[in-house]
């Protein structure tokens, strides 16, 4: 494993396991998603705003699906209060919930409420801290949304535009 320069996240490779319980994050255009492994190549997330408007479920996907070609990212949490097997345990009691809010109840609040016991979103709290952030982050997630959905060939990745060939 290599440590990627821009954060304290750890960038893996996906053809590897990972224990049970693990926070994991991937990049997304405009912000970062998050999920919990919970072995054989499954991971527990909140699908929220990454296929429809409305808001996705908690569910579980594949490691490819969760990454979307994007990098993934382990998430240390040195002072967790609950771990491995527990972690995945209490991921699994939400799957199938649909109270999907950016704000409040989104997919890093779900892995953190995981792992620490309480939800929270750094991404969010950045974002309040600093509105043209925002308005940034919303900008380049609509934009993508609309490209990936409206323009065949064509997709938004890593927030440049890409032709498919």
């Amino acid at each position: 494993m290599r440590q990627h320069e821009e954060s304290e996240h750890q960038e893996i490779e996906i053809k590897y396991d990972f224990p049970v319980g693990t926070h994991l994050a991937a990049r997304r255009p405009g912000y970062t998603h998050h999920g919990i492994y919970v072995g054989h190549g499954r991971v527990i997330h909140y699908a929220g705003l990454s296929r429809h408007f409305s808001g996705g479920p908690v569910e579980v996907i594949s490691l490819s699906e969760f990454s979307a070609g994007f990098g993934l990212y382990l998430v240390p949490h040195p002072n967790s209060r609950y771990t491995g097997f527990e972690i995945a345990r209490r991921a699994a009691t939400r799957l199938g919930e649909q109270n999907y809010k950016l704000l409040t109840n989104n997919c890093e609040h779900l892995c953190l409420w995981c792992v620490l016991g309480h939800g929270r979103s750094d991404q969010v709290d950045a974002c309040l801290r600093n509105p043209v952030r925002a308005v940034q982050v919303l900008f380049v997630m609509l934009l993508g949304k609309v490209i990936g959905s409206s323009t065949p060939g064509i997709t938004l990745t890593n927030g440049v535009l890409v032709r498919n060939r």
